[in-house]
């Protein structure tokens, strides 16, 4: 495991994440796999929920993210499927593809 200073963030590679997932971000630390280091879209995805976290706070960040996850679960969303549909995945996907594409993003 490797703590590393990027720009907005410090990336821990090799560091834990969820089964099933490439990186998680909590606040300013990315902790992603070691085999998606230097992932260009998956760090820019990333990136943006640093954002997010600062623009939203800790408790904003977790109450949306986790409570948007629940309702869609209650809606009878798999899980994959819930997480998705969620509105900081859905920007963060969005601005990281248009990233890797050289579009603009805002």
């Amino acid at each position: 495991m490797k703590l590393v200073r990027r720009p907005g963030y410090y990336a821990l590679e090799g560091g834990p994440v969820p089964p099933g997932s490439a990186a998680i971000t909590i606040g300013p630390v990315v902790s992603m796999r070691s085999e998606v280091v230097g992932h260009e879209r998956l760090e820019a995805h990333e990136a943006v929920h640093v954002r997010q976290w600062r623009v939203r706070g800790w408790l904003g960040f977790l109450v949306g993210y986790l409570g948007e996850y629940l309702r869609g679960r209650l809606i009878g969303r798999r899980h994959h499927d819930a997480y998705l549909h969620l509105s900081a995945e859905c920007e963060a996907e969005w601005e990281a593809q248009r990233l890797v594409r050289g579009l603009p993003i805002r």
